[in-house]
């Protein structure tokens, strides 16, 4: 029998999935403003634009909207976890990234964390594909909820991360 290597220390207390949850909510209350924005105002342009009936004229500025706002928030999530840690709502529940077991959050991990979680957002609206990005996203959930102690989803394996709470 092999030797068992026994789990890194934890850097801090992990975060709930509560928190973690409530951040994501917090953080994605502005994309959802913004996908409504852009849908609103691309809406005139396509039901109006063409004759053609069989088309929903609904589905082009819905689609359009999901890949900006979608699009923009992995990029927030990217940009905020490679500044700062952590994103708006983690630094409002006073959660955070940090590396898992002694590595190092690089760039190109925290990439794979945004493409990963919400960057699975994008597929919406795409027949099938989006069938198979909530399917992850629902496997990627439940990870965090039956990951313990460390209470890691997918994207936090993907980014060598773990979110915990602050010290202070």
């Amino acid at each position: 029998m092999g030797t068992a290597v026994p789990p890194p220390a934890l850097p801090a207390r992990p975060a709930e999935w509560w928190e973690r949850l409530a951040a994501r909510a917090i953080d994605g209350i502005g994309f959802v403003v913004l996908y409504w924005i852009v849908s609103l105002s691309l809406y005139p342009l396509f039901a109006s634009g063409s004759g053609d009936r069989t088309a929903d004229p609904r589905v082009l500025p819905g689609l359009v909207a999901a890949l900006v706002a979608f699009g923009a928030y992995t990029v927030y999530d990217y940009v905020m976890h490679a500044r700062y840690g952590r994103t708006f709502g983690k630094k409002l529940l006073r959660i955070r990234l940090t590396p898992y077991g002694g590595a190092v959050l690089d760039r190109t991990g925290l990439m794979r964390r945004a493409a990963l979680f919400p960057g699975v957002l994008l597929t919406a609206g795409i027949p099938v594909v989006n069938l198979g990005a909530a399917l992850f996203g629902s496997v990627a959930a439940l990870f965090i909820l039956i990951d313990k102690p460390f209470q890691r989803g997918l994207h936090d394996r993907a980014a060598g991360s773990m979110v915990v709470r602050d010290l202070c």
